[in-house]
């Protein structure tokens, strides 16, 4: 099976890798004439507010946990951005950290939030809940293979990288659909983004994650068709100044390094990482 991204949603045009926004779009109007080309679907993803595991080298995947305060914070200043992006509508996973960072802009913005479980993080299986040492120890050959990024490979009771891009591709391409020629903030998990990234960047989806993903940062995509364009990410000026350093955590922020923990504890992080990645 192939683990290339796309042919569909291929970024084709030479648009910026990882640059952040320099300042929110303008007004847009939609009300093209009749026969023009297609309306265009603005998409603004944005992970969700940080929470305990993040801070730590945990498998968070699909167990419903809560923002810490920091990430409750950061739910607060995007609140605020969020009030001069345009907005029309709001849609998040339906994991407790999602919409918990959406219901202050939902509130601020006065528009509805619809829950969609089609965009949680990848499921971890036996992994989740717990941190690399603790992986390492109960499920050696598992973590081992999970370690070579093989987008085919699942973690037992848990989905692979194939499966999770088609369920994600699969939701997005939707949301778009439902929303043509409108601007759709959706408040998600640091893999869904990833998978994003990898669609419109038309890279693999075996190998270590390459793009930053901060908590609350805004990733601007438009959808144009079968196209999936990368417009501006990693936009986190609004809550730059509150990130305190971490140690990354997998399934959600950092599903495909070991950052400096686990390499303490003696497990080598792969190659081509970043901050996270």
């Amino acid at each position: 099976m192939s683990d290339r991204a796309g042919p569909a949603w291929l970024n084709r045009k030479g648009t910026s890798s990882g640059a952040k926004a320099a300042q929110a779009p303008g007004p847009r109007d939609n009300r093209g004439s009749i026969g023009a080309t297609p309306k265009m679907t603005d998409l603004i993803l944005i992970r969700h507010g940080q929470t305990e595991l993040n801070r730590g080298p945990f498998f968070q995947g699909q167990i419903d946990v809560p923002l810490n305060a920091l990430g409750h914070e950061q739910a607060a200043r995007l609140a605020h951005r969020l009030a001069r992006e345009g907005v029309d509508t709001m849609v998040c996973s339906d994991l407790l950290r999602t919409r918990q960072t959406a219901a202050p802009s939902s509130h601020r913005l006065e528009l509805p939030v619809a829950p969609d479980a089609s965009l949680r993080e990848q499921h971890f299986g036996v992994f989740e809940g717990l941190s690399f040492t603790e992986v390492a120890e109960r499920h050696p050959e598992a973590f081992e293979a999970w370690l070579r990024h093989d987008a085919d490979y699942a973690v037992p009771g848990g989905e692979s990288v194939v499966r999770f891009h088609a369920r994600v591709i699969g939701a997005l391409r939707r949301i778009a659909a439902c929303h043509a020629g409108r601007r759709v903030a959706v408040v998600t998990h640091g893999g869904v983004l990833d998978m994003a990234w990898r669609t419109a960047r038309g890279l693999p989806l075996s190998g270590a994650r390459a793009c930053p993903i901060p908590n609350a940062g805004l990733n601007r995509l438009r959808v144009e068709g079968d196209r999936l364009l990368v417009e501006a990410w990693a936009d986190d000026a609004h809550v730059a100044d509150l990130v305190a350093p971490r140690t990354p955590a997998p399934g959600d922020d950092a599903a495909d390094t070991l950052g400096a923990a686990g390499a303490s504890a003696g497990h080598r992080p792969p190659a081509a990482t970043g901050e996270p990645p």
